[in-house]
């Protein structure tokens, strides 16, 4: 089997599963967005995919996304999510090709994401990641600080608060981390109605989050397989 059949196994194979997970939860197919996450995979696998329908897609490292966004320019439709960890002096390269950033978890971050993005005029679309469990060291803010750091992002006038995102902790429960999420951004809606989107589920856990509301699903292994150790 060659590349473009094995992708076109596997998307069908992750469809119908969202699928499966929406009928199950009483929800609409288009209320669920599928982020393909490219990360460490060729830019001929994206190419694959936009010919397969997908227009979403999330790299996790800016070098990588960097280089590979430049490659796949042709593909005007196409739009690009960071996912990493970021660190402030990335923000301008950062802004050069993401189209969103969904790991926005500081003041200091959002700041530098929107000094970034009004020197390029452009307005930048972000989500925050938020820490269910409260241990921020391995990236999120905790929710007791997710109400500040929104208002920083809406003040700002060049970030636009699309919602939130989680990784479920490996301690805690998927269905408790994904619930917590969803009441996250209901608080979040009553003063920022932009920020209405809940990306939460990845390959092993997708039908779970989108039992809970989740309006994106951030799918890699079960789309391209496993993880590549290098970058091509």
């Amino acid at each position: 089997m060659n590349r473009a059949e094995e992708l076109k196994e596997n998307l069908a194979e992750v469809e119908e599963r969202i699928a499966r997970a929406c009928a199950a939860a009483g929800r609409a197919r288009d209320e669920v967005m599928l982020l393909a996450v490219t990360k460490t995979w060729p830019a001929s696998d994206v190419e694959i995919l936009y010919g397969l329908g997908l227009r979403n897609f999330a790299e996790n490292r800016d070098q990588e996304a960097g280089v590979k966004v430049g490659q796949l320019r042709h593909l005007e439709e196409a739009r690009w999510h960071m996912v990493g960890r970021l660190q402030r002096n990335k923000a301008k390269s950062v802004v050069e090709w993401a189209d969103q950033v969904d790991s926005v978890d500081s003041v200091r971050l959002a700041e530098a994401l929107a000094k970034a993005a009004h020197a390029k005029g452009k307005k930048l679309d972000v989500l925050l990641q938020v820490s269910i469990d409260g241990d921020t060291s391995r990236g999120g803010v905790a929710v007791a600080d997710v109400a500040e750091l929104a208002g920083v992002i809406t003040r700002s006038g060049d970030l636009i608060l699309r919602g939130a995102m989680t990784v479920a902790p490996r301690t805690m429960n998927p269905s408790q981390a994904f619930q917590a999420l969803v009441s996250v951004v209901s608080g979040l809606r009553d003063h920022h109605p932009t920020a209405i989107g809940v990306s939460a589920g990845m390959s092993g856990d997708l039908e779970d989050a989108i039992s809970h509301g989740s309006t994106c699903v951030r799918v890699g292994t079960a789309l391209l397989g496993g993880r590549r150790l290098t970058s091509p």
